[in-house]
């Protein structure tokens, strides 16, 4: 791994399964890329790990499989003290760790089970903390609530990324979890992209929440639901109308900035 980079952005999506937050990850991840200076992490705290196959990485190790590891060896006794666990625990992340050329990858993987070692929690998140340190960019592709993205991974982001459809019930998820976002996580922006909208007409016709930024609209696009229908990663995607939008969107907040090398 090269040297630490200073100050990597971070960037959290979350909204309503099946809105597509996770394309627009995907997508994220394949704008950051295009600059080849920048080093982005990509983290899948989704436990349906669908970012890897937008990405067209296979995950061997998640974080959880590291962090259960870890509890079944506390267990038996086999280690106590808090710097044999973080060393234990910084190795294994490296192995869970899969580096492709400028990009890393993290897949978070299921929910905690009940008894959750909080000490090993939070070195986990530490060490997380340290490995963004070597990216100029992190991009998280969380579930619809904050507490994972606060309690496993991050405790702040720099942006906020809801992800909705035109549907009433993907656009309240977006407001609840922009309600919560005050308590739950520090982060600097926020705001709202609607996904897979028709035309300017539907757009029209959306009941947008109060005092949440839009950004703006994502068309449907057939050439992202093929790639989708067929497995393909969008890293190998052409240029279409949904990753140029994404790209507008991402470029109003200064998305991508030159790479900060240290």
């Amino acid at each position: 791994m090269s040297a630490a980079r200073r100050g990597a952005k971070i960037i959290a999506l979350c909204g309503k399964g099946g809105v597509g937050k996770t394309v627009i990850s995907a997508s994220i991840v394949k704008i950051l890329l295009e600059n080849r200076q920048n080093r982005v992490l990509a983290i899948d705290a989704d436990p349906a790990v669908g970012l890897a196959l937008a990405l067209g990485i296979e995950v061997k190790k998640t974080v959880d499989d590291v962090r259960n590891d870890l509890i079944r060896r506390v267990q038996a006794g086999e280690s106590n003290s808090k710097a044999a666990l973080l060393s234990r625990l910084d190795y294994e992340m490296f192995a869970a760790l899969v580096e492709n050329e400028n990009l890393g990858f993290l897949a978070i993987g299921r929910p905690e089970k009940e008894g959750c070692y909080c000490q090993v929690n939070h070195l986990l998140k530490d060490i997380i903390a340290s490995l963004s340190s070597h990216f100029d960019y992190v991009v998280i592709d969380g579930e619809a609530g904050l507490e994972q993205v606060n309690r496993r991974v991050m405790a702040s982001v720099n942006y906020l990324i809801l992800v909705s459809d035109a549907s009433a019930k993907g656009l309240q998820v977006a407001k609840s979890i922009h309600d919560l976002a005050g308590d739950a996580i520090a982060y600097k922006r926020a705001g709202l992209i609607l996904n897979r909208i028709r035309d300017e007409a539907e757009e029209k016709r959306v009941l947008l929440p109060a005092a949440l930024e839009c950004l703006g609209r994502v068309p449907e696009d057939d050439v992202i639901r093929g790639i989708d229908m067929r497995g393909q990663s969008i890293l190998g995607a052409p240029d279409c109308a949904a990753i140029s939008a994404v790209k507008q969107y991402i470029g109003s907040w200064g998305i991508p900035a030159t790479a900060n090398h240290a």
